[in-house]
């Protein structure tokens, strides 16, 4: 028996051919349960597509996967961006798939990467497990982290210094008068958050006067910093928070709405509020927001092109390429 083809994969999947062809390319086009399935099917019938095949004889895969938390975030849409330009200019493709917030997920898309026989992988770890990236690297597929640096350093990255952004953010609330500051997070906090948390702890340190509280919600979403933001102000009261720190920028406009549409509290006149990440909505809301930008094009195209470089010395160490946060501040603190 020859080797499985994707008709056998569709039919193995109950999917159409056109399916499975945008789950290998194209994966946010397909809904969970299929894409479910489909990998499923893959992975039963060992199955590799015909290009990655014949780039696998050649001996030189022409295919880069990424593996990002969220493509439907207007952050990592960007980071995705800047790197499908770069591969671009080198006549590279580019696998790109939303992890969302499991390991599961996660490592089926590392499996899927693994069938394809890509050249390399870029990660935005959700659930870090650093074995399951060295058994990449042991078949010759150099790995490269996005916002995350690995502690045993095995593993180049390309980041922010997300330590540093929490610190300006807070440290502006402060000089605009802010005192009673919350800092909004997510249940399961990656380690983006947690450093974020850190620097807005540093900065609310060197003020005895400042109390810096913390709520984590489920996701890190629009729909759920609005409906927190409802909360807030069915319980709001004069003295209880005079500032905001956001842990994404889709938490703070989720907030926003919910204060502008109540039209009993005022941004930034009884509240000030930041964000982080600064994605293009930012500048566009209502009450135009301050946010800490990340320069996500570049934190994309730094990734590839440090793939590229483990491609031509595989043997350079790692090493982490870190940006700078930056304040830009807008009417809402």
């Amino acid at each position: 028996m020859g080797d499985p083809s994707i008709k056998d994969v569709a039919r193995a999947s109950q999917a159409s051919i056109g399916t499975v062809s945008n789950v290998l390319n194209h994966p946010e086009r397909v809904a969970q349960a299929t894409q479910d399935r489909v990998f499923e099917a893959i992975r039963t019938l060992g199955y590799v597509r015909n290009d990655a095949a014949r780039q696998l004889r050649a001996g030189k895969s022409t295919t880069l996967g990424l593996a990002l938390p969220a493509t439907s975030n207007p952050f990592f849409a960007a980071v995705a961006h800047g790197a499908e330009e770069v591969a671009a200019e080198r006549d590279l493709r580019i696998v790109l798939g939303s992890t969302g917030d499991t390991g599961g997920q996660e490592s089926r898309y590392l499996d899927l990467f693994e069938q394809l026989r890509v050249r390399g992988v870029m990660l935005s770890p959700v659930s870090y497990d650093p074995s399951r990236l060295d058994a990449l690297r042991r078949r010759n597929t150099p790995v490269v982290l996005i916002d995350y640096v690995d502690p045993a350093m095995e593993f180049p990255a390309v980041t922010v210094d997300n330590r540093a952004g929490g610190y300006l953010a807070v440290n502006h609330l402060i000089e605009r008068g802010a005192r009673r500051i919350v800092f909004i997070g997510a249940t399961g906090w990656t380690h983006q958050v947690v450093q974020r948390f850190a620097g807005a702890q540093e900065a609310a340190g060197h003020h005895p006067d400042v109390v810096l509280a913390r709520i984590d919600l489920g996701e890190m979403t629009v729909s759920a910093g609005r409906a927190l933001g409802h909360e807030m102000l069915a319980n709001w009261e004069t003295d209880s928070v005079d500032g905001i720190f956001a842990g994404n920028d889709l938490i703070a406009l989720g907030i926003l709405q919910a204060f502008v549409m109540s039209k009993t509290l005022r941004v930034p006149h009884d509240v000030r509020l930041v964000g982080f990440d600064d994605i293009d909505f930012a500048q566009s809301a209502i009450v135009p927001l301050t946010s800490i930008r990340q320069p996500a094009e570049e934190i994309g195209r730094a990734a590839v092109k440090t793939l590229l470089t483990k491609f031509e010395h595989p043997e350079t160490p790692a090493k982490v390429v870190k940006f700078e946060p930056e304040l830009i501040v807008r009417d809402s603190s």
